[in-house]
């Protein structure tokens, strides 16, 4: 993907989620207060493999769960208007999303709503901040030994309680912004050197075996 094209996309997702959080016209299936950027297209690369995003949704607080009957029965997707809005589900049922048990999955509606099937963009959402889910993350993935659980450390904030930084957006697109390599992230988290390397490989392999949209939710 060209360096340009990926923080477009960055820029756009951004923009949906400032008009969600400013027009009530403008409804996302539940509310987003971070938007970050990290990995490769964080170091200046040019192109990159994957666009990676963050974001930190809060609790869907506009209840409407005496309409979650409705949209079961006609979707097949049970819990709208629980944990994802009813009024967006309504304006965007092609974008429902159901996990295995038959749920609503908030993630991947988002991914839905924001993300086209075949591009090469993952999206992280988590109801925590990066920095406090990427210590989560390592956490739970060395007391499991699943490397492929860590979350890349080398974020950009480009949006966050209602106000968008357009200098980060400059510092990216002019590639001013300097990250160590992710064996060097990893150790800066408190990693060994050969655990790092081992980690950062088994990262780096998981992502080049990832194709088209990716969606991954977390909850901290």
């Amino acid at each position: 993907m060209d360096r340009d094209a990926a923080l477009d996309r960055a820029a756009d997702i951004v923009d949906l989620v400032e008009r969600a959080a400013t027009d009530e016209t403008s409804l996302l299936p539940v509310p987003i207060r971070e938007v970050w950027v990290y990995g490769d297209v964080a170091l200046g690369l040019d192109p990159i493999d994957r666009l990676d995003v963050y974001v930190t949704k809060d609790l869907h607080m506009r209840g409407d769960t005496d309409r979650g009957a409705e949209f079961e029965e006609r979707y097949g997707v049970a819990g709208v208007g629980k944990t994802v809005d009813a009024e967006w589900a309504a304006a965007h049922p092609e974008h429902l999303r159901a996990n295995e048990n038959g749920h609503v999955a908030p993630e991947q509606c988002l991914a839905a709503h924001l993300l086209d099937d075949d591009e090469p963009v993952h999206l992280e959402v988590c109801n925590a901040s990066f920095s406090d889910n990427v210590t989560q993350r390592l956490r739970g993935a060395m007391a499991r030994e699943a490397y492929d659980e860590i979350l890349d450390p080398r974020g950009v904030c480009l949006w966050a309680e209602g106000q968008r930084d357009d200098d980060a957006m400059d510092k990216l697109r002019d590639g001013e912004l300097a990250f160590p390599t992710l064996t060097g992230a990893l150790e800066m988290l408190g990693l060994d050197e050969d655990t790092a390397t081992e980690a950062a490989d088994v990262m780096r392999e998981r992502r080049a075996e990832a194709t088209g949209r990716t969606v991954r939710g977390d909850v901290v």
